[in-house]
């Protein structure tokens, strides 16, 4: 190599190493702490539908089949662990404590339902306990709310701030469902250590426990690991970020289902349910709140109008933190 050469090599190879140094780097992946188990929603499964959700690449399924008997329930359990798959919750749903002709009622119904579970193999039942609203009662719009409670009784006393008057009719109504869901909850929790299933209170749109603060004090009130949450990612962030939800309830989180929500300009934060992804969430917001409260459990899509394939696809995305 000649001393020209040489020195136009030198040049050069400067010149590449100095612009690599400038090249952009790829951003890392988030790195997470916990691991996070995929399941759909399904009725009573059969080898179609289970073949499917292991073909998709999930984990298992909650099931809605809440009332089936116990052998019925324990031939589902052995058909998806055949498969690779857990049947990990059984979703209840509603149960109007807060109706006193019901109360017996609903708590009978509660009781076949975490049989059912334990015949399944499920570590919760989903529960939804009351509702309140309609019949002209005035409820202040999503982001009015602020919230004045007793910690000790969770009962309400101001629902925003200012005037609470116009407001009077859903205050007595709140307290009444929080006070029934207390008494039937009481009478639940040793049955439910009985059977090794956790009931799991879900909060659905009825108007009850709508910010973070006032639900995390009921939940944890209990001071019983057989009560706990299911929460639902995409069914209160009109009222408050899912985030803040999470980081709120922390260990009392049981179980997630996970839905998107599309919020819209409107005083009142309304909007419509999209599929997963399509909506107003902060995906990487909510993976990094769960990680930060050591949440390791299943992630639950509901509703969607997804093929089980389109599903997991983009659960996985919002499993890596994207």
């Amino acid at each position: 190599m000649t001393p020209q050469t040489r020195r136009q090599f030198l040049l050069t190879t400067a010149a590449a190493g100095a612009s690599a140094l400038c090249l952009p780097r790829a951003a890392a992946a988030p790195k997470f702490t916990t691991t996070l188990k995929t399941a759909l929603i399904h009725g009573l499964p059969d080898e179609k539908f289970l073949t499917e959700l292991k073909a998709a690449g999930f984990d298992g399924m909650e099931c809605g089949a809440w009332d089936t008997a116990p052998e019925k329930a324990a031939a589902a359990r052995a058909l998806a662990e055949k498969m690779g798959l857990r049947i990990h919750s059984v979703l209840r749903g509603w149960a109007q404590f807060n109706d006193e002709k019901k109360f017996d009622e609903g708590l009978k119904s509660v009781e076949t339902a975490l049989l059912a579970a334990q015949a399944y193999g499920a570590e919760t039942i989903l529960l939804v306990p009351c509702r309140i609203g309609g019949g002209g009662m005035k409820i202040p719009k999503p982001r009015e709310f602020l919230f004045e409670f007793d910690a000790k009784t969770g009962r309400i006393s101001k629902v925003v701030a200012g005037d609470n008057a116009p407001y009077a009719d859903y205050i007595a109504a709140h307290n009444v469902a929080i006070d029934a869901t207390r008494k039937a909850f009481e009478k639940l929790i040793p049955f439910a250590e009985k059977t090794g299933v956790i009931i799991a209170h879900e909060n659905v749109w009825n108007n009850l426990w709508v910010k973070p603060d006032l639900y995390a004090n009921f939940v944890g009130s209990f001071q019983s690991q057989w009560l706990r949450s299911y929460f639902d990612i995409g069914n209160h962030v009109k009222y408050a970020p899912p985030e803040e939800w999470i980081r709120t309830l922390g260990k009392l989180i049981a179980k997630c289902h996970v839905k998107d929500f599309k919020l819209n300009d409107a005083p009142g934060g309304d909007g419509k349910f999209v599929n997963i992804r399509d909506g107003s969430i902060h995906w990487p917001a909510v993976r990094g709140a769960l990680d930060a409260i050591g949440y390791n459990g299943w992630m639950t899509i509901e509703g969607g109008s997804l093929t089980p394939a389109e599903h997991r696809q983009r659960l996985g995305q919002i499993l890596a933190g994207e």
